[in-house]
């Protein structure tokens, strides 16, 4: 029985293959590099141009964190006690010292915008020779990079920060669960001796201090379930992982890297921030009542970050909320700073609830190549490269198109999986929430629902859709080269 099970549930490897070329194909996304920018890749890989003698820090017990079988790595971290603060050092891939500006491997970077991923593999902004190579900071390699210094006080709060290309070279290539365990005592508790022993206990610490200081001017984090999809003897399957809470604490130390960068952009007037408007009232307004009708105590006092705090993602009528909560705030986007005359009046990220910069993902994001340039160079007292100034009007609408394929592609390929391994099911009944729904012309009410088992998110239809209860439901149709599933209560 468990085998015909797994069977069940499973996508072929072959309908699977298929399923993301028509898709990749409708998304024209290039699979390939022209092979001029692939020449001027490896190149670059063969060559880099690193940073002078005089800025050697690989004598810094610097490591990565990552998901298992990563090879784009982007950031290396060291913490330590900086008298009653903290002194975090994170070290950025240093892709612009291996792109030419103008050249054919930066115009195939501008054209691809950012690292698309897939289940079956992904299509990287930069060639396997920068990317998964000579750019990545793996372990036991000399790389370039952008070295952060960001001196916290003993609440966490930034006091200093500044950044400067120098060589490094990562001691040990970590994944969450390796750092966890090393928390919690579990059976991934041994840590390699070339890291320093109090890593874990040191980015808990500053992580912890990071989310009360989010907390408290307003920032989110939403804790949400995320759907994956993985590989078996069999073929695909989807299931569900819940973050570990070292995912958090290491997301913070993103999250203070590019506020200081952002803060530098500003303080130079010239520069790319990350922003997000306000949410808007009417969608508070919305969110309010989902929290009555599921059960939620959201009081007009409560703050909405301190609420978040206390939900668990775990509970039904929580994780339905949270869904919900994705939607209070929309058309995130980039904004050119270009001279102080000319400063925009709103320059804030509202999720965050700060100023913010993409600077920490250069390997699979265009835009922080020239966010870390425009930084370096602030806090050296240099100009700006003529390539970055030339280049920085042109970036929002580049992410935007780039990001919105990429998108496109990552759900489209998590919709082709689940009607692969539910095209055998129908008529089925299985097990789910119903995480949202509304009132349709047609007399029912139109929603999506989370199924346990298979790992599977859905449209459905009915006339009583209980929104955060668990229900039954049943698979009424599958439609293959639509990417498409839907659901009804089994009682209809």
């Amino acid at each position: 029985m468990p085998a015909r099970q797994l069977a069940l549930d499973t996508a072929a490897p072959e309908q699977v293959t298929r399923a993301l070329d028509r898709l990749r194909e409708e998304l024209e996304i290039a699979p390939d590099f022209p092979a001029d920018a692939l020449a001027e890749a490896e190149a670059a890989a063969s060559a880099p141009p690193g940073p002078p003698p005089e800025a050697d820090a690989t004598d810094l017990p610097l490591v990565t964190i990552d998901p298992p079988g990563s090879r784009d790595l982007d950031q290396a971290l060291h913490l330590e006690r900086d008298g009653e603060g903290y002194l975090v050092r994170y070290a950025i891939a240093a892709l612009a010292t291996f792109v030419t500006p103008g050249g054919a491997l930066d115009r195939a970077v501008h054209d691809r915008g950012v690292t698309v991923y897939g289940p079956t593999g992904s299509y990287p902004l930069h060639p396997a020779a920068l990317s998964a190579g000579a750019a990545s900071l793996l372990p036991g390699e000399d790389r370039p990079a952008y070295l952060w210094q960001l001196r916290l006080d003993g609440a966490g709060e930034l006091v200093e920060a500044s950044v400067d290309l120098a060589r490094v070279r990562s001691r040990a290539q970590l994944t969450y669960e390796q750092i966890q365990g090393a928390l919690d005592g579990g059976p991934d508790s041994g840590l390699p001796p070339s890291v320093p022993a109090d890593l874990p206990s040191l980015l808990r610490a500053v992580g912890q201090l990071r989310e009360r200081i989010e907390r408290d001017r307003g920032g989110v984090s939403l804790d949400i379930p995320e759907q994956l999809v993985e590989e078996n003897d069999h073929g695909y399957v989807l299931a569900y992982r819940a973050t570990l809470p070292v995912e958090g604490w290491n997301a913070q130390i993103s999250l203070l890297t590019g506020m200081a960068a952002a803060q530098m952009m500003l303080d130079a007037g010239v520069g790319v921030l990350r922003t997000l408007p306000a949410a808007d009232p009417r969608d508070v307004e919305r969110l309010r009542r989902s929290a009555r009708a599921l059960g939620v105590d959201w009081s007009r006092e409560t703050p909405y970050a301190d609420l978040l705090h206390r939900l668990d993602s775990g509970v039904p009528a929580h994780a339905a909320f949270l869904n919900e909560a994705t939607l209070l705030f929309r058309g995130a986007g980039y904004l050119v700073l270009g001279g102080q005359e000319h400063q925009p009046e709103e320059t804030r990220h509202a999720a965050i609830a700060a100023d913010y910069a993409h600077v920490t993902a250069p390997l699979r994001r265009l835009v922080d190549r020239y966010g870390l340039e425009i930084c370096r160079a602030h806090c050296a007292g240099a100009e700006v490269p003529p390539w970055v100034l030339e280049g920085l009007d042109g970036l929002p609408e580049t992410m935007a198109t780039t990001t919105r394929r990429a998108n496109a592609y990552e759900r489209g390929a998590v919709d082709a999986l689940e009607a692969l391994v539910l095209q055998n099911r129908v008529g089925d009944t299985f097990d789910g929430v119903i995480l949202e729904a509304d009132d349709g012309k047609d007399g029912l009410r139109h929603g999506t629902v989370a199924v346990a088992e298979p790992a599977v998110h859905g449209r459905i239809e009915g006339r009583d859709l209980p929104v955060g209860e668990p229900v039954t439901v049943r698979l009424v149709d599958v439609d293959v080269p639509e990417r498409r599933v839907r659901f009804e209560p089994a009682d209809s």
